[in-house]
């Protein structure tokens, strides 16, 4: 298995699998995500594998796409209470559901980790919905540990 920047090529790809990522979520919350849907069009994917500030990293075995990180370089510079900074925000990662349990997640996080360290980051960040007890376990495991709260009342 290899961890590689994302091409174009692989755009119908990562579609099914972000695809299989807002099912999870619309399954869950269908108030906040709507079926059939997904986070980036093939358009939008077009303009996130072109932008050097949200990279985006497949792990691929026996030449299929089986999983996919995507990130974005952030920065916070000059301002009043926060200290200069750089992250890498995981927008969004996911290993087909055939391929987990054999540490595909953890490669690519760590690849991810890797880059980052280089690229000057200070830390690493990401949001993951409570409805997902089984990601929140798997960041754990990384070491990631809550960093704030988001919360919601609905009215």
């Amino acid at each position: 298995m290899i961890i590689r920047k994302a091409k174009l090529t692989d755009i119908d790809r990562l579609s099914e699998l972000l695809y299989e990522v807002h099912k999870l979520h619309a399954r869950h919350r269908p108030d906040v995500f709507k079926k059939r849907k997904q986070k980036y069009t093939k358009k939008d994917l077009e303009s996130v594998l072109t932008n050097e500030l949200t990279p985006v990293w497949v792990a691929e075995e026996k030449k299929q796409v089986v999983g996919y990180l995507f990130g974005i370089y952030e920065e916070i510079k000059d301002h009043q209470s926060l200290t200069d900074r750089k992250t890498l925000y995981i927008d969004d990662l996911c290993v087909d559901k055939d391929f987990r349990k054999r540490g595909i997640g953890r490669q690519l996080y760590n690849y991810a980790k890797m880059v980052a360290r280089t690229n000057g980051c200070y830390d690493i960040t990401l949001n993951v919905w409570n409805l997902n007890p089984g990601a929140i376990a798997f960041y754990e495991k990384l070491g990631m540990q809550p960093m704030k709260v988001y919360m919601e009342e609905i009215l």
